[in-house]
């Protein structure tokens, strides 16, 4: 089951093209994403689309981009087009609504931060180990393909928070920032690092190449985070996404390093991983103690976001791995979309 190599198609040289449609959110979206500057589309749909389904997610998405680096063939301008904002309102209300529903409350930061930092006993629901003990190198590739919808941008959407922290808070943050960002030197920059990690799998590294084959649990686990960063009401929250990503890293990328040297991956692969598993050992302590401590200290009506953050990234997480593990472990590819195979 190979996925599309980067001989099959031209590189993109004005950002990635425009995904088909999954429904008719997405599509009136594109529709409008194409015609000229304000026009909008229709968000009453919305109120009964899934909250976790293709259209919405590929719609929202879609919406994120423009905060980034775009799509070929749509204006800059777009980003904030006010035609465009009730119906990004809308999506993120509805999924925002479903987290909030099916993500446990009441739960202290002590709670949840604590939870993260036990290693299950039961492997079972774990891409991790999965792939260390038992992967094969297209799920490997299948497995990188998907995830760069967030490893080609690793560490910006948490940038967003940066402005709205302060005193150590904010110190410790741009400490874990300026390490994912290569502390100072482009060829270590995280997102690099993966993206050579894909060449050595054989996967096409353009940004945004493999959004056709993501199917929406993928896509909400980066929505998610985008959603956290451009709301400042939900800064806690995009802490507690944060913290979780950097307190289950370094077992989880141990792991993942394991798998890419039982296969022969290439020493790029295996050099992403092990960077994190050193790295993030030491970024969960101040994501801990100086962030997350810091913050509270001077926000503490914040406590119940930042455990709803963690918690929600859990959540979201295991969705994922149920999509993943059941398709491997049929034989079936993960991906969405045959052509990418």
């Amino acid at each position: 089951m190979p996925v599309t190599t980067t001989t099959d198609r031209p590189r993109a040289t004005a950002g990635p093209a425009l995904p088909d449609p999954r429904g008719p959110l997405s599509a009136a979206l594109l529709a409008a994403l194409t015609a000229p500057h304000g026009t909008g589309a229709g968000h009453a749909g919305v109120r009964d689309a899934d909250p976790y389904g293709e259209d919405l997610h590929l719609a929202l998405y879609l919406l994120y981009e423009l905060h980034y680096r775009g799509f070929a063939g749509v204006a800059d301008d777009r980003e904030w087009d006010p035609a465009l904002m009730p119906l990004r309102q809308a999506l993120e209300d509805r999924f925002l609504a479903a987290l909030r529903a099916d993500v446990p409350a009441g739960r202290g930061v002590d709670e949840a931060i604590g939870d993260l930092l036990v290693e299950p006993a039961d492997h079972s629901g774990s891409v991790a180990h999965h792939l260390e003990h038992h992967g094969l190198t297209w799920q490997l590739r299948e497995y990188a393909a998907l995830r760069s919808l967030y490893h080609l941008k690793e560490a910006d959407p948490h940038a967003w928070v940066i402005p709205r922290l302060r005193g150590r808070a904010k110190a410790g943050m741009v400490a874990i920032e300026y390490d994912e960002f290569g502390a100072g030197r482009a060829e270590n920059v995280h997102a690099r690092l993966f993206a050579d990690l894909m060449a050595d799998l054989d996967l096409d590294t353009d940004y945004g190449h493999y959004l056709p084959a993501a199917p929406a649990p993928v896509l909400a686990t980066v929505n998610m985070m985008t959603l956290f960063g451009l709301r400042r009401a939900l800064r806690g929250a995009l802490v507690g996404h944060f913290a979780c990503v950097e307190i289950t890293s370094s077992p989880g990328s141990r792991r993942l390093a394991a798998a890419m040297r039982r296969t022969g991956a290439g020493p790029a692969a295996e050099r992403f991983y092990d960077e994190h598993v050193e790295a993030d050992a030491v970024h969960e302590q101040v994501v801990r103690h100086e962030v997350i401590g810091a913050l509270l200290a001077d926000e503490p009506h914040l406590e119940a976001d930042v455990a709803f953050g963690a918690d929600a990234t859990v959540f979201l997480e295991d969705r994922l791995s149920a999509h993943l593990l059941d398709a491997w472990r049929a034989g079936r590819s993960a991906l969405r979309d045959s052509r990418e195979r």
